[in-house]
């Protein structure tokens, strides 16, 4: 089957700025307090559920996934990036990544106790996004959970052409509203349990917004 071009973008675009990448991201352990909250309440909601492992999708060079584990939570990485993957198995060869994508996850049915998308699906077209939710609702195990975070906004499409220092860049950026990600994910048939919206903090532009999921326990009522 033919990769969407949109897919194509994004790994050719993080391959190519993923040496900057790595030098410019802020480690999890820097960021504002808000967001380092909401990793550790993810963290403890998987931990005490145990049903599985966590799957940090779109993992990058795997600094988050590193931190999740340092949280005591299972996690593994998979990325487009075949680049990224690369500096993560070298910068963390205790843990596990694989290329791949969110769109076609190489798991199982209800594998996973969780599901990590931290700023990791803005590059998605919004009418391919209930593609990649229907994965996390099925590669979720009934009561596992789900951390989305990323940039919102007013539906605007951004077209850089360079980041990271002024590497070259092909990839798209969609800013969503809050409440239509929220939707989405409550279509999918996952329920939204929170939902942490964040004005801009320092080095950060736009509004963020993070939302707690879980996949409901057979006999649940999912969605609104």
């Amino acid at each position: 089957m033919t990769e969407p071009s949109y897919l194509t973008a994004v790994r050719e675009s993080y391959d190519t700025v993923a040496a900057a990448y790595v030098q410019r991201v802020k480690n999890p352990a820097e960021l504002d307090p808000l967001s380092r909250a909401t990793l550790a309440a993810f963290a403890e909601l998987v931990r005490t559920s145990g049903r599985g492992p966590v799957a940090d999708l779109g993992c990058g060079p795997g600094k988050v996934t590193a931190y999740l584990a340092g949280l005591g939570v299972p996690a593994f990485g998979i990325d487009v990036s075949p680049k990224m993957i690369e500096l993560a198995r070298g910068a963390y060869p205790e843990l596990r990544f694989a290329v791949g994508s969110m769109t076609a996850l190489e798991l199982g049915d209800e594998e996973l106790g969780g599901i990590l998308a931290f700023y990791s699906t803005h590059h998605t077209p919004p009418e391919a996004l209930p593609v990649v939710f229907a994965e996390f609702q099925r590669t979720l195990a009934p009561g596992g959970h789900l951390l989305l975070a990323g940039h919102v906004g007013n539906g605007e499409h951004l077209h850089p052409t360079h980041a990271y220092g002024g590497h070259p860049v092909s990839y798209g950026s969609y800013l969503l509203p809050a409440d239509r990600i929220a939707g989405l994910l409550e279509q999918a048939g996952l329920v939204v349990t929170a939902r942490v919206l964040q004005e801009p903090v320092e080095g950060m532009k736009r509004p963020a917004a993070g939302f707690l999921a879980r996949k409901p326990l057979p006999g649940e009522q999912a969605g609104r």
